[in-house]
C-alpha cells in the first residue's frame, strides 16, 4: 500500500447565496459559475472523485470533468436549517441571542440546523477513511467543510474554522503520509496558485 496520498478539495463554483454571502440553499450555479466550474477541466489532479449531495457540488464535478461521482454526505454543508438563505446580517437582525450563542459556542446549532461540533466530526471521520485509501482523491464540497479540514489536519481549535475563509471554486489541497495529514495549499486556482 502506498504511504501518500493527496487529498483536493474544492469548493463548488458561486450561486445566487454565494454572490450575496448568504447561508446556501440547495440551488444550482449561477451562470457566471457555470463558466467558472467549466475552468477546472482538465487541471485538478485525481484518480478519484467524491462531492457533497448539493447540486452545486454535483454540478461543479460534472463540469470539471469528474463523472461519475461518489456522493458522500459527511462533506455536506453545514445545515444553517432555518437559516439558510439568510446572510448574517439578516439573521443578527432577526435573531441576534441566537446568532451570538452560535457564533461563540461550538455546540449551539441554527434552529433546525447542525452545530459546528457536528460538522467538524463528520469531515474528521471523512478524512479518517480517506487515509486508508491507495487513491488520489478530489472531493467537491462547501466552504464549511473545507474549514473544517484545515482546521481539523492543524488541530486548531473551534474558534479557527471563524477566521478561515474559503473562495468558491478554489482548491485546497493536503497530503496524507502514513496516516498524517498536513496542509500543502489554501484558496489555491486549480493550477496550485493562491487566490
Amino acid at each position: 500500500m502506498k504511504s501518500f496520498s493527496r487529498l483536493t478539495l474544492v469548493r463548488h463554483a458561486p450561486t445566487a447565496a454565494t454572490r450575496r454571502h448568504a447561508f446556501p440553499l440547495d440551488e444550482p450555479l449561477d451562470e457566471a459559475g457555470e463558466t467558472e466550474a467549466s475552468g477546472l477541466r482538465g487541471r485538478l489532479r485525481g484518480s478519484a472523485a467524491v462531492a457533497a449531495p448539493a447540486a452545486r457540488c454535483l454540478r461543479t464535478a460534472l463540469l470539471a470533468g469528474f463523472e461519475p461521482v461518489a456522493s458522500d454526505p459527511r462533506w455536506s454543508e453545514l445545515d444553517f436549517g432555518d437559516w439558510a438563505g439568510s446572510t448574517l446580517s439578516e439573521i443578527g437582525d432577526r435573531d441576534p441571542r441566537r446568532l451570538s450563542a452560535w457564533l461563540d459556542d461550538p455546540r449551539s446549532a441554527p434552529p433546525g440546523g447542525e452545530s459546528l461540533l457536528s460538522l467538524r466530526e463528520r469531515v474528521r471521520a471523512a478524512l479518517s477513511d480517506l487515509a486508508e485509501t491507495v487513491e488520489d482523491t478530489v472531493v467537491f464540497t462547501s466552504g464549511g467543510p473545507v474549514k473544517a479540514a484545515v482546521a481539523a489536519v492543524l488541530d486548531a481549535p473551534d474558534a479557527a474554522f471563524w477566521r478561515l475563509d474559503v473562495a468558491p471554486c478554489s482548491v485546497t489541497v493536503l497530503h496524507c503520509r502514513s496516516g498524517v495529514w498536513t496542509v500543502r495549499s489554501v484558496n489555491a486556482d486549480a493550477g496550485g496558485e493562491g487566490r
